[in-house]
């Protein structure tokens, strides 16, 4: 990720665990721009390399359908294939067949390079293994997009097995410094690398990119090292790094102010890993102990509501409407309050679309938007304010780490946006379906919400020792609890013999509550 060219900003990363997922947020400024979440011992991410065998060959697609042990079949096109893909499958069928070690592949002879514009039915066979790495995650009703081309992402170096050539990130925009790290990895690489530095390698020394080389290296022979017959099931040959190192492989800065874990293993995992990679940002690294969610105790629940609804608000009263179908996004920008302000109409129609686009930037990094968006400005009759409009939303979204191409404005207003998708949309309902009736339009009276609490409480005394408990429940029914100075949760202490203490949870529905022992362990209400 590149900072705003023009101001600092202050980051921080707050990371929640529990034994399904784990979520990370990605705060500047306080406000969330980026929604992670990952499952738990998850398959198939961008990165993955597999073995997989060849199901189905599609000359009209000039394409192939690809086993890889997904429950719908991956889609590998000719162009994808790469053009050292005979080298490849070459040196594959020499680690099948050798059962000491292997060649390596500085002393390997490549096989000439595939016809740019020839046939896949010329190039693999059914029932063939191959060598393949996800490039983009299962979508929908699609199985995973595949990639014979492999490359290996490090901190400062991405590594291209066969290819041989040596390319600098073009954000590196200083001349001497390209020149300098482009003749310094050609200089350490082997032959048969290429490598591609990464923007944060800028003013690195020869020692920190020689030493990742080596481990990237490393990496991909020892996966191959392991392969000692052809396989007859596909299987993963080398897993790309968990979501939580990948993204901090890929963002971490110096102006990282905090990076926050509310589960001590995973801490000790972005520790070990920080040390690695910038060992002067391991004390940023710290664990969350507080009994509050830790997205509660941040603003982050917060703003997951507001942000991720059909209609989003943003500053002076403006509005955005966002639609998704099948084939593009669609953004409205409305003026809302904001018609009634402003010295005439095209000043004002620049100052909305100007805020406006900053929240559509936001919008895009933090749903991972992929595909094509349309935006629908405000029209503007300026041809100089339509092209500031333009420029201000490329600058905000120079950083977004996702590839993107931007349109200028349209002569009906619109602008298209098409942005990479290699992972389905971060899509979070917020309506909810009506706490009090369920759906079903009739229900018990909300009144005796706490008497139900109550009943639950005696039911939970009656099964464990402890006489200490925590009730989680929405922020209105916490207030309606603890008001007054003979509050209700006194009363039913009182009444019980018991210490219960009420914690409000903004992520809860009216209706939903949750007790947990003092070691914060949840009880079972079942």
């Amino acid at each position: 990720m590149i900072g705003n060219k023009f101001r600092n900003v202050n980051k921080d990363l707050i990371i929640s665990v529990n034994d399904a997922e784990i979520s990370i947020a990605l705060l500047e400024d306080k406000q969330l721009v980026e929604l992670n979440k990952e499952k738990r011992n998850v398959k198939f991410s961008v990165g993955d390399i597999y073995l997989g065998k060849v199901k189905k060959i599609m000359p009209g697609l000039n394409a192939a359908f690809i086993n890889v042990g997904f429950e719908k079949d991956a889609f590998l096109h000719y162009l994808d294939l790469g053009a050292q893909f005979r080298t490849l499958h070459r040196y594959y069928q020499l680690a099948t067949q050798n059962k000491a070690k292997i060649t390596a592949m500085s002393k390997f002879k490549p096989e000439p390079d595939i016809d740019k514009d020839g046939k896949i039915a010329d190039v693999l066979t059914s029932g063939q293994t191959v060598i393949v790495q996800i490039t983009k995650e299962p979508i929908s009703t699609k199985g995973p997009r595949l990639a014979s081309e492999v490359s290996i992402a490090g901190r400062n170096l991405v590594l291209m097995p066969f290819s041989d050539k040596v390319s600098v990130s073009s954000k590196i925009e200083n001349a001497d410094e390209r020149n300098r790290l482009k003749l310094l990895i050609q200089s350490i690489k082997p032959k048969n690398y290429g490598v591609i530095v990464r923007t944060v390698a800028e003013g690195k020394k020869v020692a920190a990119l020689d030493a990742e080389l080596k481990e990237l290296i490393n990496r991909w022979e020892t996966a191959l090292s392991g392969v000692h017959r052809d396989v007859k099931q596909p299987r993963l040959l080398l897993g790309e790094m968990n979501r939580t190192t990948t993204i901090l492989r890929d963002i971490l800065s110096t102006d990282f102010n905090s990076i926050i874990v509310d589960d001590e293993a995973i801490a000790g995992e972005v520790k070990s890993y920080i040390r690695e990679i910038a060992p002067e940002k391991e004390k940023i690294v710290k664990v969350y102990k507080d009994e509050l969610p830790i997205f509660d105790h941040f603003g982050v629940s917060r703003q997951i509501k507001g942000l991720f609804g059909r209609t989003i608000s943003f500053k002076g009263g403006s509005y955005l409407i966002i639609e998704h179908t099948e084939a593009l996004h669609v953004i409205d920008v409305n003026s809302g309050n904001r018609s009634k302000s402003g010295s005439d109409q095209e000043s004002n129609a620049l100052s909305v679309n100007l805020e406006a686009a900053r929240e559509i930037a936001r919008q895009l990094r933090l749903r991972d938007m992929g595909g094509i968006i349309v935006i629908d400005f405000i029209d503007m009759q300026s041809n100089e304010n339509r092209q500031s409009l333009f420029d201000r939303m490329r600058e905000l979204m120079s950083a977004d780490r996702a590839k993107h191409n931007i349109l200028p404005l349209s002569k009906f207003g619109l602008m298209q946006i098409t942005r990479q998708r290699v992972r389905p949309e971060m899509t979070i309902v917020t309506d909810e379906k009506c706490p009090v009736c369920r759906g079903e339009g009739k229900a018990a009276p909300a009144i005796l919400l706490t008497d139900e609490i109550e009943r639950t409480l005696a039911s939970i005394i009656e099964k464990v020792k402890t006489r200490r408990f925590l009730l989680r429940t929405h922020p209105f029914v916490a207030a309606y609890l603890k008001e007054g100075l003979f509050s209700r949760i006194s009363r039913i202490n009182k009444k019980h013999g018991v210490s219960l203490k009420v914690q409000a949870i903004e992520s809860f529905h009216f209706l939903q509550y949750e007790f947990y022992d003092r070691q914060g362990n949840e009880i079972d209400l079942s």
